[in-house]
């Protein structure tokens, strides 16, 4: 029985090791060669696209100007970028064929892009907006038939604040389609009135009253000069263009004092401000 065992065990060993390769020993070592050199590719390429990526970082921090969220984001896009680019490097080194990985993650990159057109067409007006600032939080924007204050400017929708404290959230497609009127963009702004008075008031008085209450209010820009003169005979009036240089923060403050003042002073000196009328002639027909 222990010759039969023996022998039967024997055979058996036999058999096995008939499948196991004579050079196996050759096989693991390459394989083990193989690996041990996508794990350098890997390491090694993951550490230069760290320094590609840190280089880039402080390249685009000296640019002036350049906003910090435009300059992560540049930073992780290079990132993913190039470590896909190892990775395929480094599977390739395993015998991995990579063909099929490139033609996936091109039909996933069409998919998505079909998927996400409206948010990357607002990403790139994002991107558009930092880069060229049209302009910045703090301004007083009308966009997008919105007009109010920029409290934020992101990637994909910038907010606004309305003059009564409503928050809207713009897509920045919708921004950069249309015409942007940034308010605040320059120190001074012009304060335009049309002022409209009676044809029996005397023009040459008009004149001097709306000088006098322009160049005696203390926030007017009296040096970049004053502008009054008659602009249109109407139908039922003769009307004034009036205008005068203010710093942009007075601007209001400035046209709600002057229209106020005009009035009490027209008033005081008995200029009249028509209002529309016609005249209608009737006949009687016999």
């Amino acid at each position: 029985m222990e010759k039969d065992l023996e022998k039967n065990i024997e055979v058996l060993t036999k058999d096995i090791t008939s499948y196991i390769p004579d050079n196996i020993v050759e096989i693991l070592g390459g394989y083990a060669f193989s690996l041990l050199m996508a794990l350098l590719i890997f390491v090694i390429g993951k550490w230069i696209v760290n320094k590609i990526v840190g280089l880039l970082g402080k390249v685009l921090r000296k640019v002036k100007g350049m906003d910090v969220t435009l300059i992560k984001f540049l930073e992780n896009i290079v990132y993913y970028a190039l470590m896909i680019v190892v990775l395929l490097t480094s599977l390739g080194k395993l015998g991995v064929e990579t063909t099929s990985f490139l033609a996936i993650l091109g039909a996933a990159g069409l998919a998505i892009g079909l998927a996400l057109k409206d948010s990357l067409g607002n990403f790139a007006s994002g991107v558009m907006i930092i880069m060229f600032k049209p302009f910045k939080v703090g301004d007083a924007v009308t966009a997008a038939g919105v007009t109010g204050s920029v409290s934020e400017v992101g990637i994909f929708n910038s907010v606004f604040t309305t003059p009564d404290n409503q928050k809207i959230i713009i897509p920045n497609g919708a921004i950069t389609s249309g015409s942007i009127i940034n308010i605040n963009a320059h120190d001074t702004r012009r304060v335009d009135l049309v002022v409209g008075i009676g044809y029996e008031d005397d023009i040459k008085k008009t004149k001097e009253v709306l000088n006098d209450i322009i160049s005696s209010h203390e926030k007017v820009l009296i040096d970049k000069g004053i502008t009054i003169a008659v602009s249109e005979l109407a139908d039922s009036s003769v009307n004034f263009v009036v205008r005068a240089w203010v710093k942009t923060p007075d601007y209001w403050d400035v046209k709600f004092a002057l229209t106020e003042t005009i009035k009490l002073r027209f008033d005081e000196e008995g200029i009249s401000i028509p209002f529309p009328q016609q005249d209608v002639h009737h006949y009687n027909k016999i």
